[in-house]
C-alpha cells in the first residue's frame, strides 16, 4: 500500500545474531508522517497519532507477525494510527528440559517489547507515533499475555509487573477469542491438553494460577477501556471463555465493553475480512482519540 510505510524485523531485544522471535513490524500511515528538521514547517503534536500493537494468537507455539501483515495494514489505513506486530519466543512442538519456553516466557516478551516501544525514537530517530497513547489487541492467547501482564496474579511472584509509564500510556485493550481460563477450556476441549496446554504451563492437575479469571486489574489500571470480542462462528474457542473474563472484570471496573453477536467467521478467518478491522477500528477511534 502506497500510502503506508512499513519497517520489517525492528529487535527489541538486542542481540548478535538478531533474533527473530524478539522483533516486530510496523506499519505508518503517510499523512502522519513527522517532518524531519530539514523540512519549512515543523510538526506539532496533533500530527503524531497513537500506536495500536497487535499481539498474535497460535496456541502459544505457531504464527508470526508476518501472518499479520494484512491486517496491520488495513488496521493503519482505517484508523489513521501506527501499528505494531511484533513476534515473541514460541514453546517447541516437541518439547524437552532443554528446548522449554513454557509460561511466562512468551508474554515476558511481551512485556519487553511493550516497555521498548514507548521509549523508541522511532525508525530514523523522529518519533512516528505518540508513545503516551497506546491501544493493545490480544488475539487468542495473545489476548491471556496481555492479560497476564495487565491484571495481577494473586499469589507468588509477579514476573509481568509492566512499569509506571507503560500502566499511564496503555488506554485501552481489546480482546479477541481469547483465552482466559485454562481449566474451563479444558472442560469443553479435553484433547487442548496434550495439543498445547502442557507444553505451555507444564503437566498440573489444575491451572488456576495461569487463568486471568483468578487475577484482579492492578490498582494503577482502572483507567483502561477494555473490549471483549467473540465471533459466533469460532469453534476452536467457545463463547464461555469470553463471557467468564467479560464477568470477571466486570465485579472491578466500569470501562468494558462486549460484542459477541457482530462477528460469524472463523477463529483465525475473522482476522482476514472487513468485519473485524471496522469493528475494531471504529473502538480504537472512539476511544483513543488522537492526540491534541
Amino acid at each position: 500500500m502506497e500510502y503506508l510505510e512499513e519497517y520489517t524485523d525492528i529487535s527489541y531485544v538486542p542481540s548478535e545474531p538478531r533474533n527473530n522471535f524478539q522483533s516486530f513490524d510496523i506499519y505508518i500511515p503517510k499523512p502522519h508522517r513527522p517532518r524531519n528538521t530539514s523540512d519549512e514547517q515543523p510538526h506539532g503534536p496533533h500530527t503524531i497519532p497513537p500506536l495500536v500493537c497487535f499481539i498474535h494468537g497460535g496456541a502459544w507455539r505457531s504464527e508470526d507477525k508476518l501472518d499479520h501483515a494484512g491486517l496491520a495494514r488495513r488496521l493503519a489505513s482505517f484508523t489513521g494510527y501506527v501499528v505494531a506486530v511484533p513476534n515473541y519466543r514460541l514453546s517447541p512442538r516437541e518439547t524437552t528440559e532443554d528446548n522449554a519456553i513454557r509460561h511466562p516466557d512468551h508474554a515476558k516478551d511481551v512485556l519487553r517489547f511493550l516497555e521498548f516501544v514507548i521509549a523508541w525514537a522511532g525508525p530514523h530517530g523522529a518519533s512516528v507515533y505518540n508513545p503516551d497513547i497506546l491501544c493493545l489487541i490480544g488475539h487468542s492467547c495473545g489476548a491471556h499475555m496481555l492479560s497476564s501482564i495487565f491484571l495481577e496474579a494473586n499469589q507468588g511472584e509477579d514476573p509481568l509487573r509492566p512499569t509506571a509509564g507503560l500502566i499511564k500510556s496503555t488506554k485501552a485493550l481489546i480482546m479477541s477469542e481469547g483465552i482466559y481460563d485454562i481449566d474451563l477450556l479444558l472442560s469443553s476441549f479435553p484433547t487442548y491438553r496434550a495439543w498445547f496446554i502442557e507444553d505451555v504451563f507444564g503437566r498440573r492437575s489444575t491451572y488456576v494460577e495461569a487463568s486471568v479469571t483468578k487475577m484482579k486489574p492492578r490498582a494503577e489500571y482502572y483507567h483502561l477501556q477494555w473490549l471483549i470480542v467473540h465471533s459466533k462462528g469460532d469453534t476452536l474457542i467457545d463463547e464461555a471463555q469470553s463471557e467468564a473474563m467479560y464477568q470477571h472484570l466486570l465485579h472491578y471496573i466500569t470501562h468494558i465493553t462486549r460484542n459477541f453477536g457482530d462477528l460469524i467467521e472463523e477463529h483465525d478467518n475473522i482476522l482476514k475480512g472487513v468485519e473485524f478491522v471496522e469493528l475494531v477500528g471504529q473502538y480504537i477511534i472512539d476511544n483513543v482519540p488522537l492526540s491534541t
